[in-house]
């Protein structure tokens, strides 16, 4: 490419990746249909009692039973194992209007796919027929285990070690930050095979709950998402059957990355979830709040403010829904080579979104917004998580630049 600067023509050697290769989503009658059924279901089933299942906290199972009625809980399973056959963007639709109401319930949806999208790229057809109809039939949630005490950004560090005796593995170690821990009944677990290979001697293995020597932490204490329970994992001396494994030997740790690749979206579905309902409340609030003899709303400090929120939230969505549409295509076997560096960043950028916007409702409701009678705060502390876990933001930003100079 020839550019001129400064009169003098300067060749380029190197463009970066074409992000716009792939033309712009466009939600279908069923993607708004579902957007609607979610919503009202959320609205009327899980909004009356976030406040409760944040102060108490306890598992939302009102969310629970109603997201599994409506057969919302893991839509992304496929119709082969009897699941709803949703594509990415339905997935994204239904944990972005369940977190705009409640944070902690949103993560049923996410973590059942987060748990499951191992089997779905790498586990054998016996593997998947035998956990996924559960998954899709509500009788079982799955959860994934990667990060340890020691490792947690980098994850190739792991120490749990999986030992091949005869028909079984012998798992030892522990496993932290593992979402739904003691309400999941299976957990796709990362181990370590070959102490020698680095992360190609890494295995994924599909764990359940009363595998013997398989064992739960105390609840950990949270600032926010306090109705998701939130535990560590200990194996001692547990035994698995070794037609558990998911995939070959050593390639657990590629498995893991890319499960991350398609489901950081969720997380950003999440992050998006979160700042559309703290942003909607703010706008409700504002209109009706009166100071020096009228409403708020009608002060332009306060209309810059709640332009500045509405326009990030819709960057937001819109690359969020993007990258699902390349999640979609990647599973359908099209490379999508940007999938790595656009998850990547609708992750990072809707999770900065959401703490802006929800830090910014809290502003805008003055000392009501500092309060637990005002849903806003609970936003803002619920926020806070979407920057951190599947990956910080600062090492999301490590991989973006990682898929530019590449």
């Amino acid at each position: 490419m020839i550019t001129a600067q400064q009169g003098v023509a300067v060749t380029i050697g190197y463009m970066s990746p074409d992000f716009t290769a792939y033309p712009a989503f466009a939600l279908s009658e069923e993607h708004e249909a579902l957007r609607e059924s979610v919503r009202q279901l959320a609205e009327d089933k899980i909004a009356p009692h976030a406040a409760e299942v944040d102060q108490e906290p306890r598992y939302p199972q009102e969310a629970h039973d109603a997201l599994v009625k409506a057969d919302l809980h893991a839509v992304h399973i496929p119709e082969e194992y009897g699941g709803a056959g949703g594509d990415a963007l339905a997935a994204v639709i239904v944990i972005e209007e369940v977190a705009r109401v409640c944070a902690a319930s949103s993560l049923i949806p996410a973590v059942n796919k987060l748990g499951t999208v191992p089997l779905l790229l790498a586990g054998s057809t016996d593997l998947n027929q035998r956990y996924l109809p559960l998954v899709a039939s509500g009788e079982a949630m799955f959860s994934y285990a990667l990060s340890e005490p020691e490792a947690g950004s980098d994850a190739a560090a792991m120490r749990t070690r999986a030992v091949k005796d005869g028909d079984s593995y012998i798992l030892n170690g522990t496993k932290r930050w593992i979402t739904n821990a003691g309400e999941s009944r299976f957990y796709t677990v990362m181990a370590v095979t070959d102490p020698g290979a680095g992360s190609s001697g890494i295995s994924a293995f599909v764990v359940e709950q009363d595998d013997p020597g398989f064992s739960f932490g105390a609840l950990e204490h949270k600032l926010g998402i306090k109705g998701s329970p939130t535990r560590e994992l200990y194996f001692d001396n547990c035994v698995i059957p070794a037609d558990r494994i998911v995939g070959a030997e050593g390639t657990g740790f590629r498995t893991a990355l890319a499960t991350l690749d398609h489901t950081r979206i969720t997380i950003a579905a999440q992050a998006l979830g979160i700042a559309q309902g703290a942003l909607d409340y703010a706008l409700g609030y504002v209109k009706e709040r009166k100071q020096f003899g009228k409403a708020i709303a009608e002060f332009q400090g306060i209309q810059f403010m709640l332009a500045d929120m509405a326009m990030k939230v819709a960057a937001a969505r819109q690359l969020t829904y993007a990258a699902a549409a390349r999640s979609d295509r990647a599973m359908a076997g099209d490379p999508a080579g940007d999938l790595t560096f656009m998850s990547s960043a609708c992750k990072c950028f809707a999770a900065d979104v959401a703490m802006e916007v929800t830090t910014d409702a809290v502003q805008l409701l003055g000392g009501y917004g500092y309060v637990s009678d005002y849903p806003v705060e609970r936003m803002m502390r619920d926020a806070k998580i979407t920057q951190i876990y599947e990956g910080t933001n600062q090492i999301q930003r490590v991989v973006m630049a990682r898929q530019l100079l590449k």
